[in-house]
């Protein structure tokens, strides 16, 4: 079951959140990663902090969305996006690991559209 973002407009940059409280229980959060694939680039690629998934795809539209950057408390991950194509969606993965060595991923998704 993938979560669903709420639509981004290419020349918007928003953050963008997993709460994990219900899973962690008692644990927090030690670290977060991010990963995202498109419906053009259907390859799970991790984008880090500051790193644009910049691919060609099959219509010669690049992909350009970026992590601009992300953050975590002990239970909420947040990604701060910029850019995508319009009329594509993405699919973004986060991968957590507690303080209990317990990991987790997510996935969520995002459609750009323009507004």
């Amino acid at each position: 079951m993938s979560f669903r973002w709420p639509i981004k407009d290419p020349d918007e940059q928003l953050d963008y959140s997993v709460d994990w409280s219900r899973f962690l229980g008692s644990a927090t959060i030690s670290s977060v990663a991010w990963s995202v694939k498109s419906t053009e680039y259907t390859t799970e690629t991790t984008v880090t902090n500051g790193q644009t998934l910049a691919t060609a795809s099959s219509g010669g539209t690049s992909d350009t969305i970026q992590n601009v950057s992300q953050t975590n408390t002990t239970t909420v991950a947040t990604i701060n996006l910029a850019g995508g194509v319009a009329n594509r969606e993405y699919t973004f993965f986060c991968s957590m690991t507690d303080s209990t060595g317990s990991t987790a991923k997510r996935s969520i998704k995002l459609a750009v559209r323009d507004k």
